[in-house]
């Protein structure tokens, strides 16, 4: 591979950059001692993002119009209010609980790796969340992105093809200028059939103690990292 061609590299967000399991559930555990519920938060935060695919793939395959992530996010909420019996919170505060993802903690390495990183490339998301959650989570866990791309501009969610090429393209560049940095085997493989160079970086506990998936890069890609700080030091940063 030859790094010195590569001019952006591109980040998914969710489970790579930041911790959104930890974050949520502790959240929740704010909100139930407030408000007197008691429920498995842990469980719930499970649920929530279990509901994450499948509610893309109505708008993937065309039973939905696009529809925004905060949006299929509220209707997933909204259904486990009712699955977990919680009741007699107020619209502001289904709201507020909603945007819990624009609250989410970065990974320990995350912010340090990322600041190195930049020294050299352009940093984008290229994340299946809208514009708005992704500059909310920037501004408060200090996320030196250098554009907020992905999804909603390309109005096509991961692994749809146009979400990666339109990225490349609103940067002025051919996907084989821009490498893919994920957690997530899959979100790789798609960019990587589209020309982009591709970067895994481990998260081993980004679904819990008990995670079975994505323990390891399951595919020759051209780097694999345990942190950001990792791929600076591959990435000669």
């Amino acid at each position: 591979m030859d790094i010195e061609n590569i001019k952006a590299l591109t980040f998914d967000v969710f489970g790579t950059v930041v911790d959104w399991r930890t974050s949520i559930i502790r959240q929740g555990q704010t909100l139930g001692r407030s408000k007197g519920i008691d429920v498995d938060w842990e469980k719930f935060a499970d649920a929530w993002r279990a509901r994450y695919q499948p509610s893309m793939s109505k708008v993937r395959n065309g039973e939905m119009p696009w529809t925004k992530l905060d949006d299929l996010h509220r209707v997933s909420l909204h259904q486990l209010l009712d699955e977990f019996d919680i009741s007699g919170l107020a619209e502001d505060e289904i709201d507020y609980l909603n945007r819990a993802w624009h609250r989410l903690d970065p990974w320990p390495d995350s912010v340090e790796g990322l600041t190195r990183l930049k020294r050299k490339y352009i940093l984008v998301t290229l994340s299946n969340g809208n514009v708005a959650l992704l500059v909310n989570m920037a501004k408060r866990a200090n996320l030196p992105w250098d554009a907020i791309l992905g999804a909603e501009v390309a109005r096509h969610y991961k692994p749809q093809p146009e979400a990666y090429l339109m990225t490349a393209d609103y940067l002025g560049l051919q996907p084989g200028q821009c490498m893919m940095v994920a957690a997530h085997n899959h979100d790789l493989v798609a960019a990587s059939q589209l020309g982009f160079h591709t970067a895994f970086v481990c998260r081993l506990t980004e679904y819990g103690p008990n995670q079975s998936t994505d323990l390891k890069a399951d595919y020759d890609f051209d780097i694999v990292a345990d942190s950001f700080l990792e791929l600076a030091v591959k990435l000669e940063c």
